[in-house]
């Protein structure tokens, strides 16, 4: 996973976006981040650890390529502004769509009965 810089992050994920425009899912999860690197022991004593400010992991991936940074809770407000912008609240593109009319219907119907 590649942690990037608030700004980089955006025109990642404007990228990533575009790419998922028309086909496949893009996953963006939001999770409260203390700046832990290492995992808290089970027993012995715990060192002290105080967080300096309470932070947020965001993360995008669109299943093969992932993204990632960290904001302070106080970013957090313009960084879900600056997700829904790139999308400029638009999902994806549908495809063409055929028309069937009676004929269309009576084709799907043989085709079950052949089918069975």
């Amino acid at each position: 996973m590649v942690l990037l810089e608030s700004e980089q992050f955006l025109t990642e994920l404007t990228r990533l976006f575009q790419k998922c425009r028309t086909s496949g899912s893009l996953y963006i999860t939001l999770k409260k981040y203390d700046g832990r690197t290492k995992p808290i022991p089970k027993k012995g004593t715990v060192e002290g650890f105080e967080p300096a400010d309470n932070k947020c992991l965001l993360r995008a991936t669109d299943g093969k390529k992932k993204i990632s940074t960290v904001v302070s809770s106080k970013e957090v407000s313009k960084f879900q502004m600056g997700l829904c912008i790139p999308g400029k609240g638009k999902g994806k593109e549908k495809g063409e769509r055929r028309e069937r009319g009676k004929e269309g219907r009576r084709e799907k119907g043989r085709r079950e009965k052949a089918r069975n």
